[in-house]
């Protein structure tokens, strides 16, 4: 529990096989908040792509969920080893809107940042430009583009990589498998 201001905030960690199913609504309601495909929609995605040793990170102002990542164990290609290797695709991170702007995803992405240290494993993101300052500030680096390739995902934003002894190695590997 995280006291801020005389402001209650809880911040949980859970398995997917975990999660209730009211948490899984709240999770799609927030998620539609900023993605608006429908919550059918997001129900959907999140039978279909969401596995049950993904780990839900979920950010609670009182009883309200505010906050939300999703963290995802993969299998890749790097082409410097010779067999396929572990990593921790860092999905979705999404704060309520009225929750912005007062610093509340520095506290998911600490929590993000342990459990993947925790696990020993590298971790890899996708996001827009005007967001790798943030990831940046916390401790996330730059993938040259060359050196990424997503076999099932078009992607023209940009890749950063967390906890990886090499970020300069190349890596494969598939978002939805």
């Amino acid at each position: 529990m995280i006291n801020s201001n005389n402001k209650q905030f809880l911040l949980k960690s859970i398995f997917s096989y975990k999660l209730k199913q009211s948490e899984i609504k709240d999770i799609c309601l927030l998620k539609d908040k900023q993605w608006k495909y429908g919550i059918n929609s997001q129900k959907k995605w999140f039978e279909k792509y969401v596995k049950k040793q993904d780990t839900h990170n979920l950010l609670y102002f009182k009883s309200k969920l505010i906050g939300y990542t999703l963290l995802r164990k993969k299998i890749c290609k790097v082409d410097s080893l010779t067999k396929k290797k572990k990593f921790i695709y860092f999905d979705t991170l999404v704060i309520d809107k009225k929750y912005r702007n007062k610093k509340l995803s520095y506290l998911l992405m600490g929590l993000n940042n342990l459990i993947i240290k925790q696990t020993d494993l590298f971790s890899i993101l996708i996001c827009k430009k005007k967001q790798v300052n943030f990831y940046k500030k916390n401790g996330w680096l730059n993938v040259k583009k060359g050196n990424i390739k997503i076999l099932d995902h078009r992607f023209s934003s940009f890749c950063m990589i967390f906890n990886a002894k090499n970020k300069n190695n190349k890596y494969k590997f598939y978002i939805n498998k």
